[in-house]
């Protein structure tokens, strides 16, 4: 075999690995609301929100899954987006349920967007930390990931850290680990609070408002007929399982909190008069 046909044929292997495992919105994804503004597009490779003043849309995963690491490529709202909200979060069902949550909190053109994370165990939330970003998220697509094991919740933006969220059960914090997600998102109107605390509403005139998605990957255990694909032992394998903070990560996760974080419940001693959370007093 001639040295142009060897590589002829290694391209056309590579090609098709990664056809192969390319993430397939039509596969992996419903949209659920919107009437219509909800849009698969691109043979499956591109998925839109759009809000106007008549609704906003979204979507769920078509698979639960019970931990796992899951990546999904967002641009987010451009322009005047002041009182939108896109969502991206794991939610359980019930009424005492837990959740995962990032939340794109819009703002008037030219200011930066804020990132609103919180997590619920058994209904109960109050863990929010939000931060600012280090890029404009509206101009091309960035990935945010939550690595979610049995030991820790990670939140990412581009591979850097900006939370962690340890279990802490030992002194009595309650942990998501046993009711199994799906992955859910959504574009809505929330002007009433989100943007300055809703002192700043919706300008109608720019929609409609549209968020874009692309390269959805689940590496998780899947959660069918009452169990889990994954048991520990095999899960042991996925490198999410037992993944932790090395140094290099802790590293821009205390860059980002200095310098980018702009509320942290763990500091919020007027909303906690009786003395901060548990988890809070830990280091």
């Amino acid at each position: 075999m001639t040295t142009s046909s060897s590589s002829l044929l290694i391209f056309v292997l590579i090609s098709f690995v990664l056809v192969a495992y390319a993430a397939n919105f039509n596969q992996d994804i419903a949209v659920t609301w919107g009437d219509g503004r909800g849009k698969i597009l691109e043979n499956g490779q591109l998925l839109t929100l759009t809000l106007d003043k008549f609704s906003g849309s979204g979507f769920q995963s078509k698979n639960e899954y019970l931990f796992g690491k899951i990546d999904m490529n967002i641009k987010l709202v451009p322009g005047n987006s002041a009182g939108t909200v896109t969502t991206y979060y794991l939610r359980s069902q019930g009424t005492a349920w837990d959740e995962i949550d990032f939340e794109f909190l819009g703002n008037l053109s030219g200011d930066p967007y804020t990132v609103h994370t919180n997590v619920y165990c058994g209904g109960k939330g109050d863990r929010e930390q939000q931060f600012r970003l280090w890029f404009d998220p509206t101009k091309d697509f960035h990935t945010y990931s939550v690595l979610w094991n049995p030991r820790r919740i990670i939140f990412s933006v581009d591979g850097t850290p900006i939370r962690e969220f340890k279990n802490l059960e030992s002194i009595g914090v309650p942990f998501p680990k046993s009711q199994p997600m799906r992955v859910y998102s959504s574009l809505w109107n929330a002007d009433d609070w989100a943007t300055r605390g809703g002192l700043i509403k919706t300008d109608w005139s720019k929609a409609p408002f549209t968020a874009s998605y692309r390269n959805y990957k689940a590496d998780a255990c899947v959660w069918s007929s009452g169990k889990s694909s994954c048991s520990s032992s095999s899960g042991s394998r996925n490198p999410w399982w037992s993944q932790e903070l090395d140094v290099g990560s802790q590293q821009r996760l205390r860059w980002v909190q200095k310098n980018y974080m702009i509320y942290n419940y763990c500091t919020d001693t007027k909303r906690f008069p009786q003395g901060l959370p548990k988890e809070c007093t830990v280091r």
